[in-house]
């Protein structure tokens, strides 16, 4: 049977996704609560699906990537959350696909000589599939959600002022930026596993950190659980 891992950005959005599933378990385990059962594709096939929530952070959120990969080898690991918007054409709400995902703190010289890469030929950046990116702009489309497929800069500190975005965009050319999906996409491809990275804009890389604590984000975890089991029915 084919297997997705799913890594949310929160609670609510899990719950939303465990809620879609037939024959639902939920287990603790590794510091991490992991719902599993399996969905029904637009085919009539079934594909077992394993979902947490990540984390925040590049070392939380690898943590849990290879744990579920170690767990259950998924075919494919799918990671939604939301980001800053570093694009004047993008909007709050707007969803970003990772095509292509930078760190921000990382220096590629060193880090990216290890698989994929390789000392000669250090990688640069991390790419979510191709085919993921199909079935996400396809779900998107249904939904009417405008987004495009652009590149996504992860690094370990939130960004809320303007020179840290002129810093970021200026680095990495980013059109959001977040916490974790980089890496994600980096754990993914050291074990040769498909990844998608979704992001749906929260603010505008604008909001102090203790502001941003206090914003409502339960209709994005309703959106993002609907865009992540639709992508999983499309396979």
């Amino acid at each position: 049977m084919t297997a997705i891992a799913i890594i949310g950005a929160m609670d609510e959005e899990i719950a939303h996704i465990a809620a879609a599933l037939d024959g639902v378990t939920v287990t603790e385990e590794a510091g991490i609560k992991v719902t599993r059962g399996t969905i029904e594709t637009n085919r009539g096939a079934s594909i077992g699906v394993v979902a947490t929530v990540g984390g925040m952070g590049t070392v939380n959120i690898a943590a849990t990537t290879q744990h579920l990969i170690d767990t259950d080898r998924p075919d494919a690991v799918i990671f939604s959350g939301i980001a800053g918007n570093l694009n004047t054409n993008l909007h709050v709400n707007d969803v970003v696909l990772g095509g292509t995902l930078r760190y921000l703190d990382t220096d590629m010289r060193l880090v990216g000589q290890f698989k994929p890469g390789t000392a000669d030929h250090p990688v640069e950046e991390y790419h979510s599939d191709d085919r993921l990116i199909g079935l996400a702009d396809q779900a998107l489309d249904d939904m009417g959600i405008h987004h495009i497929v652009g590149i996504i800069a992860t690094g370990n500190y939130f960004v809320d002022d303007p020179k840290k975005v002129e810093q970021v965009i200026r680095e990495t050319g980013a059109d959001a930026v977040e916490m974790e999906g980089a890496a994600v996409a980096h754990v993914a491809a050291r074990n040769d596993i498909p990844a998608l990275v979704i992001r749906a804009l929260s603010d505008n890389a604008d909001t102090d950190y203790e502001d941003f604590k206090e914003f409502d984000i339960s209709e994005y975890a309703d959106t993002a659980a609907k865009l992540t089991v639709d992508i999983v029915k499309r396979m």
